[in-house]
């Protein structure tokens, strides 16, 4: 049987592995809050934002914004300090002589720096980007382009087109900062080179763009937010039943919320953040029960300890504190083990999480946090040995009367019901977030994404894009290249349907997405169409001709929407339909797919081409490479093949069901070291009847079962305790999405399964060495 160094090892084992798991999670927590609050003004800061609640649409909230948003708010309220406008960050090339990056950058108005107290390294806040042919750069970029060499005030070539002078340096963006970029551009750069922009700041209708705004001292956003709620209905176009709600998103709540129910803060990432808070909690607890269960299980060896010293004088509370001391000594040896445990863990986590968690030894306030975390749970796990122990009687004890084993029979069962009704609940949540994933990934998109890549446009490839295109069929490894404004996996344009047949009286205006396409973008993506035609032929020259999807037939409500004429911000006058496309997932794949509007022929952000069938991706990539090089010198060549992107989207879902599965491992994982001391332990009580069995001819099969026995049917009351608990919590889970499992009986009988399987082998060791034991040895050890 099992000696008391190999218990004490259980017991260490188990409690630093639960301690690394809060420690961990606690870590990974305060990361996540952690987000955007280095800034120093943050609790001001708010993104402004779209709220539409659409009875056919159901409500959604959206970031894209209009510019006349920006110009009423610093007319029009005074509490407000500070507005910004930005664009959405994407990508651009910087040129300095023959170096060349491909980075994310943002241009913005004059008060974000203001606002966004990011620290300059050269520079004027007030000043960098007066000059519309400025640049910020971060510290990082700066030495990428100009080495170790003063930028201030050289040249930069952005998308090979225009020439901007760098005017300041600032420190690289934090990792948990929530905007992203490595260099800044007036928005004024935006309006001095892009037409599409120039009347942008009188359409209510553009939501291209992103507004900042930061609040006076001591407003309440609260009492503002009945006053902003109505400057889109009251000034642009007048969505009824959809109604455009403006409001105003904090930024300390832009990375846990993301959404809104009636225009208030529903959730978002903070709902895992809470999850895992919990799991965190849990497994710490399952260690904390093993130490319990297995302290009081060899409690006899102590009794006649426990009564020497009560018949010499010693009080229950000297013993209590004791025990109790004895306790948190082993949990800080525990909690050094699982210090080594998260900083041997970290780099795999990180690189899981995308995260950049690290235990700050340097922080005084984590060492005092650490050390209450420690007493607190020495304390926890301490505490019913520590009582137990003590209540000894000491007459009884010293004649040997005592029946320890038995006395904590009943209270160690319910501990072990409870820990593993913890670890069955994981085990169910993991397999339902996995059936979720697998469910999404087996929807239909609604074209194809095998060989399919994407690359970012400029206007040197748009200005040669059908030479480009001719270029890359004749390389034989393209089949077909089509061009549009949005990638395939997101539409970036959204605008109004304002007249359409059958439209209801009052209702002005729907919301829908826009695509601007080429005439080959439907075959080249593999949509299908449900009715009409593509772009192709002698559709191809009217550019007033356009395309639907079904969400958004059925969102007009139209009957025969082929040659039917409507009106929306896309086109002047009105436009016709000549052909409607099978719904595809371009957006979310948990969601119902959005009314979107395809219009030809008016540029291009992407170009798509699909790879030949059978073509080596690796030969088919390099003469890629060579014709966007010859047609777009100054870009490094890159690109994502679809497929890719559209994996990204379960990114998150991954990620929690990945977490899930581990903690659901380590907790069955720490129960079962519990199990496999109780097992040695309940054998070693048994020792002489199994012994007695084994003379009166039970076999081996016989003897496994009754050791067994017991611990099977703690475990099969776990599975009926945990099932309708994590049914309960994953219902509501799944109510998120829109598109979602059922949950079914299989998945509670599975994780039965798996949990008397995992039992069983955890027992069975112990279980067959207590059989296989020679009985005549077994009945001398009287």
């Amino acid at each position: 049987m099992l000696n008391n160094k190999v218990y004490s090892a259980l017991n260490i084992i188990g409690l630093a592995g639960g301690m690394a798991v809060a420690l961990l999670i606690a870590l990974w927590v305060v990361n996540e809050y952690s987000y955007d609050k280095f800034l120093p003004d943050y609790k001001s800061l708010y993104q402004v934002e779209l709220n539409f609640t659409d009875p056919h649409d159901g409500e959604h909230t959206q970031q894209a914004v209009s510019l006349p948003i920006a110009d009423v708010l610093r007319k029009e309220y005074p509490e407000v300090k500070y507005v910004a406008e930005t664009d959405w960050m994407g990508s651009h090339d910087l040129l300095v002589g023959n170096k060349k990056l491909y980075m994310n950058g943002a241009a913005i108005g004059s008060d974000f720096l203001k606002m966004f107290q990011y620290p300059l390294i050269k520079g004027n806040k007030n000043a960098v980007l007066k000059d519309p042919f400025s640049i910020v750069l971060t510290e990082s970029t700066t030495k990428a382009l100009f080495g170790e060499a003063d930028p201030i005030g050289k040249t930069v070539r952005i998308d090979n087109k225009y020439d901007v002078k760098v005017t300041g340096v600032m420190n690289d963006i934090p990792k948990n900062s929530t905007l992203q970029f490595n260099y800044l551009l007036p928005f004024s750069f935006n309006e001095a080179t892009q037409d599409w922009m120039k009347n942008a700041r009188t359409t209510y209708y553009n939501n291209s763009f992103q507004i900042f705004v930061q609040l006076k001292p001591g407003v309440d956003y609260e009492k503002l937010a009945p006053k902003i709620r109505n400057i889109v209905y009251n000034g642009g176009p007048k969505m009824r039943p959809a109604k455009p709600v403006v409001l105003f998103h904090p930024l300390e709540d832009w990375h846990l919320y993301s959404d809104f129910k009636n225009g208030k803060e529903a959730g978002g990432f903070i709902d895992y953040v809470r999850m895992f808070s919990i799991i965190g909690m849990l497994v710490l607890l399952i260690a904390c029960i093993n130490f319990m269960n297995l302290s009081t299980a060899r409690s006899e060896k102590r009794a006649r300890e426990v009564g020497v010293r009560k018949a010499i004088g010693s009080q229950r509370k000297d013993l209590i504190f004791q025990f109790l001391t004895e306790s948190i000594l082993i949990t800080f040896i525990a909690f050094l083990l699982s210090i080594l445990f998260v900083q041997l863990t970290l780099p795999s986590f990180n690189t899981l999480t995308g995260d950049a968690v690290n235990i700050p030894y340097g922080n005084p306030a984590f060492w005092c946090i650490m050390t209450t975390y420690v007493l607190a749970t020495g304390l926890l796990a301490g505490s019913r040995p520590a009582f137990y122990l003590s209540s000894f009687n000491p007459v009884k004890v010293l004649k040997g009367a005592i029946q320890v084993g038995k006395a904590a029979a009943l209270p160690r069962k319910i501990l072990v019901v409870l820990q593993f009704s913890c670890s069955i609940a994981l085990i169910i949540s993991t397999v339902i977030v996995y059936q979720q994933i697998q469910h999404a990934k087996d929807r239909p998109t609604g074209y194809s994404a095998d060989r399919l890549v994407t690359t970012d446009m400029s206007d040197d490839l748009n200005n040669h894009y059908d030479a480009l295109r001719n270029d890359l069929l004749q390389t034989g490894t393209v089949e077909s290249v089509a061009k549009a404004s949005s990638p395939l996996t997101g539409v970036y344009w959204h605008t109004g349907i304002e007249k359409w047949p059958g439209q209801a009286v009052g209702e002005l205006a729907i919301n829908v997405g826009g695509v601007s396409v080429s005439d080959s973008y439907f075959k080249t993506v593999g949509m299908k169409l449900a009715q009409g035609s593509d772009f192709s032929g002698k559709w191809s020259t009217d550019t007033s001709n356009i395309i639907i999807n079904e969400a958004a037939v059925r969102r007009m409500g139209l009957k025969q929407p082929i040659n039917q004429l409507i009106t929306f911000n896309g086109i002047n006058g009105q436009a016709k339909i000549i052909g409607v496309v099978k719904d595809a997932l371009m957006e979310s794949p948990f969601t119902p797919v959005e009314p979107t509007v395809f219009v030809h022929g008016r540029g291009g952000n992407f170009v798509m081409y699909r790879l030949a069938q059978g073509a080596s991706t690796h030969d088919a990539i390099e003469k890629i490479t060579k014709i966007f090089n010859a047609y777009n010198p100054a870009y490094p060549y890159s690109y994502r093949f679809v497929d890719d992107e559209y994996n990204s989207k379960f990114n998150l879902e991954l990620l929690v069901g990945k977490l899930a599965g581990v903690f659901a491992g380590l907790a069955i994982f720490i129960s079962c070291l519990g199990l496999f001391g109780l097992a040695a332990y309940v054998a070693e009580q048994r020792t002489k009847e199994i012994g007695i069995r084994k003379v009166l001819g039970a076999s081996v099969a016989q003897v496994w079962l009754l050791l067994s026995g017991d611990f099977i049917v703690l475990v099969m009351i776990s599975c009926v305790i945990a099932s309708p608990i994590a049914l309960y919590f994953l219902s509501n889970w799944l109510r998120k999405y829109d598109y979602r499992i059922s949950i079914g009986p299989g998945v509670f009988v599975l994780s039965a399964a798996v949990a008397i399987v995992i039992t069983l082998i955890t027992i069975s060791f112990q279980a067959i060495k207590a059989a296989l034991t020679n009985p005549v040895k077994s009945l001398r050890s009287e």
